[in-house]
């Protein structure tokens, strides 16, 4: 469907130069001199590179039909990572390189959003907290408070968080899978 920059709005996923982008923001920009234009800023979905683009005002362009299903991570076999559909019971394998940043919060039966354009996986979309487990990090220091320090914890997906010195292996903590920190004990 071909849609104008006067249909421009936030989250909108456009396809320019044979890439698939989603509208971030764009401002209409009305020059006392010369035509109006668009100014955008677009991030790719293929690649998750941002990048600003200018359009004529009026411009038409190809809205992309993203999809999202709902997703369950079942396990990964060394190259691919496999989602089970929650509707259709059907696996899906997504290779490796399609889940590099969120393969550090998967776990198994974890329930996620996966997006894809037509056959195309683009990415799969991890909750905003998880709860993790510790599986590596130096022993605690008794009498350690909340707050004066922090120290590096490995957890059992391979993430590295930075937590308060009370954090002992074993324990089950909260972290945003926004910037990977740590929250508080799950």
């Amino acid at each position: 469907m071909a849609i104008s920059t006067a249909n421009f709005k936030n989250g909108l996923t456009i396809e320019v130069d044979n890439a698939i982008w989603r509208i971030i923001e764009f401002q209409h920009v009305k020059p006392g001199k010369g035509g109006a234009f668009v100014r955008t800023k677009l991030k790719n979905l293929r690649t998750g590179a941002v990048q600003e683009k200018t359009f004529r005002a009026g411009a038409k362009m190809e809205q992309a039909q993203i999809d999202s299903r709902t997703m369950t991570y079942l396990y990964n076999d060394g190259t691919d990572y496999i989602f089970m559909d929650v509707d259709t019971y059907e696996q899906v394998a997504v290779p490796a390189e399609n889940v590099k940043n969120e393969a550090k919060y998967l776990q198994e039966n974890m329930v996620v959003s996966m997006t894809s354009f037509g056959n195309e996986i683009l990415g799969v979309e991890v909750p905003n907290t998880v709860d993790l487990e510790v599986a590596e990090t130096e022993p605690g220091i008794k009498g350690s408070t909340a707050s004066g320090g922090s120290k590096p914890a490995t957890m059992t997906t391979g993430l590295v968080v930075q937590v308060p010195f009370f954090v002992n292996v074993g324990d089950k903590l909260t972290v945003n899978t926004q910037d990977g920190s740590y929250i508080s004990r799950a």
